[in-house]
């Protein structure tokens, strides 16, 4: 018996959905991110508006004073959707739990320098609280924000934020066990150093405007924290005690530089949309600025001394950079 083996091409009727098509002005092929993002929220036939907020629609884009003709230009540059947002973390954990282990089988926690130790537990342990503050953030916004391109990652964000705060909590343990973890809380809770900041996160979470949390939040708080905390104060502990705290750190180091690229693009996509945005958009950045770095002031001074205001600067001048690069004056 003979067998013939023929290639056969099958045309599909169609290379995308309708509403793909209609926005890309084609029926070409379109990237998983296109098609597990665009259109994908409702936008028309609910059923009734939320009980708890009658002036609102469930998904209403007058929840923020900021206007876009099209929510779905806030497209991520990543081109994140679950699967490729999973998998990049999961590649950004393993290094993250071979850092760890490097550290804990070694022994090198127990032969770090004890004022670098006490110094490195006493900054980092309390932003756990502060991180957790984000994930809570990231979840208004998610919930509340205009547009799958955006309410998306930002659901990314806050539970990258609480893969941070669970990180900071292991810092704490392998350098200072129960007790670091315990001395946190209460500098978190009672210390006079803490306290303008604690104030300050506890404040973003009573805003109502989601996009101008999410200048508050993923713009100036994150971006003058992460500067100060990751980069800052990371050089000073390293040249006292070496690579470890950067080791323990390396997923918030590496995870800010990734967030950069959605959030600059963001803030970009929505000042070009016209004055009135940008405005807005300056004015929310400056008062916040203003609020992050009084709060952070004193959280410098602990970690690096009376060199604490200059680094604070230098993190405060970094974002100032990163937004006028995008087209954000302030």
């Amino acid at each position: 018996m003979q067998i013939d083996l023929r290639t056969v091409s099958i045309t599909p009727l169609r290379q995308t959905f309708d509403n793909i098509a209609a926005r890309m002005g084609t029926d070409k092929p379109a990237s998983r991110y296109i098609e597990g993002t665009i259109d994908v929220q409702p936008q028309a036939n609910f059923h009734y508006r939320p009980t708890w907020d009658p002036e609102h629609e469930l998904f209403d884009p007058s929840r923020t004073r900021i206007v876009m003709k099209d929510w779905y230009a806030l497209k991520d540059p990543r081109q994140f959707y679950y699967g490729a947002y999973a998998q990049a973390r999961a590649r950004m954990q393993e290094t993250a739990e071979a850092d760890f282990d490097f550290v804990e089988t070694r022994g090198l926690a127990e032969r770090m320098d004890g004022v670098a130790r006490r110094a490195a537990l006493d900054f980092y342990v309390p932003l756990r609280h502060v991180a957790w503050g984000a994930n809570m953030n990231g979840a208004f916004q998610s919930a509340y924000g205009h547009g799958t391109a955006i309410t998306q990652p930002c659901l990314f964000a806050a539970m990258d934020q609480l893969g941070i705060a669970q990180y900071l909590t292991r810092l704490g343990l392998l350098l200072g066990g129960q007790d670091g973890l315990q001395a946190g809380k209460q500098a978190w809770l009672e210390a006079p150093t803490w306290q303008p900041l604690r104030r300050l996160v506890e404040d973003t979470w009573v805003v109502k405007d989601w996009f101008e949390l999410y200048v508050a939040q993923n713009v100036v708080l994150d971006g003058v924290l992460f500067e100060l905390a990751y980069k800052e104060v990371d050089v000073a502990l390293c040249d006292k005690a070496g690579p470890i705290v950067s080791m323990l750190t390396r997923f918030q180091s590496e995870w800010f530089q990734d967030a950069n690229k959605w959030v600059d693009s963001v803030i970009k996509t929505t000042a070009a949309e016209g004055v009135a945005n940008k405005d807005l958009l300056g004015e929310w950045y400056v008062h916040w600025r203003g609020r992050v770095l009084e709060a952070l002031a004193p959280v410098a001074r602990l970690a690096l001394g009376d060199a604490g205001d200059a680094a604070l600067a230098r993190a405060a001048a970094t974002v100032n950079a990163r937004m006028k690069k995008v087209g954000l004056t302030a």
